[in-house]
């Protein structure tokens, strides 16, 4: 949901304070209708409220749905960050003894033949 670049602003919007749909709208280079169904997925998400005062719709960002928001970035952050180290453990691991990468075997014949190979 937050991979979008107009629903990101929005949040960041929102971090500051309420606003309307009308406000936050016309912060936007899209129609009505586009930041209106913006605000829907963040709606559905759970990432902000929404309350009607007359004929406007006033939106906050709520913060449960943030705290969900930010346990699954922490749970991403640790479950790449150990898989990242046993990477950099093996790349450290290969590249132990005279500081370069073991050398690839090619497989391709146009690539063994200018080395004056044969396959």
């Amino acid at each position: 949901m937050l991979a979008d670049p107009t629903r990101r602003r929005i949040v960041e919007l929102l971090a500051r304070g309420e606003l309307s749909a009308g406000e936050v709208a016309v912060r936007f280079d899209c129609t009505g209708p586009a930041i209106s169904h913006h605000l829907k997925v963040l709606r559905e998400e759970g990432l902000v409220v929404q309350r009607v005062d007359a004929q406007r719709r006033i939106y906050t960002l709520d913060p449960a749905g943030l705290d969900d928001l930010g346990t699954w970035v922490e749970e991403q952050r640790q479950f790449w960050s150990a898989r990242l180290e046993r990477l950099n453990d093996r790349i450290r691991r290969d590249l132990a003894g005279d500081g370069r990468p073991r050398k690839k075997l090619s497989l391709d014949r146009k690539t063994s033949r200018r080395k004056g190979r044969t396959s």
